[in-house]
């Protein structure tokens, strides 16, 4: 199966293959574009799984459970006990690996396609059982009430989390027009406070554009979904109509983007790039190693790009933003991204529930790993706080508990990243944007 993933809405932001969380279900090839679908070659290899079943350890699980089935103060369910036990397994290994019983699974699926009841927030669970957000989904209920990225809800309706429950995210999800309960805990707050929030019927529209300026596009994508491609497509044609045929450059807004499919991330790309890689992974398995590559056709004639970031891109958005950098076709503004380098595959099971499991690492087209690092802009901005705002912004893959290791998250200069909100960091980029690019001579030219 290839690596695609896709963010969790109102679920804990999967392990999936990229992209999830601040991670959209990863499971599922999105949509096959119609005119330049990317180029992907997959490695052979021997399967790795040449681990054999440890019986000791086997003997003592059996061990374990026989004791609770004959001493716990109250009789415990057989099936209980061996879910509890086979979400167990997956716990401790990342926080994107899974368990998905067969309705979360479905859900998973669903919000591939863009719609779904809830309340609009890609989620990250935490060893403790409570969930952080990764980020708000733009005109969402969860936007709306003020939840921000980086805040932690640690109770839903009153009820506090447990360490094992697996898919706490559930009861956020509801018929729409219905009322849920988040208590919230935020850096710079001392107290934890209730915010009330309505359910909807979610239908994210991925992409919007407009003109920032005569001849200047702008387009935000708030996640890769199924048709996010096509969409991109759409846009880039109608402001090139506004512009009179040709766009003299581009914006293109990414922040808090937790990610999504993996494949529609890679055809935005490919679609803006003549030659080049465009992504690759690698895993223990040959069926994990891909390398993605872009086709001829450019859709914007080489006009100059610039991919607006923050600490909320994650995933599938770090993959576009380091394709497009690493080829030379665009300039990265914003601060460090979250630095989700992991893929997702969901591995269905024969009862109909899934495993999200964490297959493989991305690579950057020159050769680096995202995870636990990003994407470090080529122009830094930073939040606009007021001076009774202690709450520190910044957030990262880097800081949850358990994260898969990266190659260079301990590099110096690394610190993480901001969430930029607001106009002010697209008048940034609109700036750059204008700015003549240097060519390697020293000669200042126009791109």
């Amino acid at each position: 199966m290839p690596p695609t993933q896709a963010p969790a809405k109102d679920a804990p932001a999967p392990k999936a293959p990229e992209n999830s969380g601040p991670d959209q279900p990863a499971d599922k090839p999105a949509r096959k574009p119609a005119d330049k679908p990317a180029a992907a070659k997959g490695k052979k290899g021997e399967d790795a799984s040449d681990s054999k079943v440890p019986i000791e350890e086997i003997r003592r699980y059996v061990a374990v459970y026989n004791a609770v089935k004959q001493a716990y103060v109250e009789p415990v369910d057989d099936a209980k006990l061996m879910h509890s036990a086979i979400r167990g397994l997956l716990f401790d290994l990342d926080p994107h690996s899974v368990y998905l019983d067969k309705v979360a699974a479905e859900d998973f699926d669903e919000q591939s396609r863009g719609a779904y009841d809830g309340i609009g927030v890609e989620l990250q669970r935490q060893p403790d059982g409570s969930l952080r957000v990764i980020s708000p989904i733009d005109d969402t209920p969860a936007a709306r009430a003020g939840i921000k990225a980086g805040d932690l809800i640690t109770a839903i309706d009153g009820k506090p989390f447990k360490v094992d429950e697996g898919d706490s995210s559930g009861p956020l999800r509801g018929p729409a027009g219905s009322k849920v309960v988040l208590t919230i805990v935020r850096e710079g707050r001392d107290k934890p406070f209730d915010v009330t929030v309505a359910r909807e019927t979610i239908r994210v529209a991925s992409v919007k554009g407009r003109m920032l300026e005569p001849g200047y596009g702008y387009v935000r994508v708030s996640a890769f979904q199924a048709d996010t491609a096509a969409d991109f497509e759409s846009q880039l044609e109608k402001l090139k109509t506004q512009a009179g045929g040709k766009l003299r450059g581009l914006v293109i807004d990414l922040r808090s983007n937790p990610g999504g499919l993996l494949t529609s991330a890679v055809q935005i790309a490919d679609d803006l790039l003549e030659k080049g890689k465009i992504v690759s992974t690698r895993g223990r398995i040959a069926i994990s190693d891909a390398e993605f590559g872009a086709t001829p056709g450019d859709r914007l004639d080489g006009a100059p790009v610039v991919v607006l970031v923050d600490a909320g891109s994650a995933s599938a958005s770090e993959v576009l933003a380091g394709a497009l950098r690493d080829n030379g076709r665009a300039r990265v503004v914003g601060s460090r991204t979250f630095g989700k380098g992991s893929v997702q595959t969901v591995l269905p099971l024969d009862n109909g529930d899934s495993v999200k499991l964490t297959t493989a690492r991305y690579y950057t087209p020159s050769g680096k790993s995202i995870q636990a690092l990003g994407i470090i802009p080529d122009v830094l901005l930073r939040a606009a706080k007021s001076e009774d705002d202690k709450r520190p912004s910044y957030y990262s893959e880097a800081t949850l508990p358990g994260h898969l290791h990266g190659d260079e998250e301990d590099a110096p200069g690394t610190n993480a990243g901001e969430v930029l909100e607001g106009d002010a960091p697209i008048a940034s980029a609109l700036a750059e944007l204008k700015k003549p690019a240097v060519t390697a001579a020293g000669d200042s030219t126009r791109r």
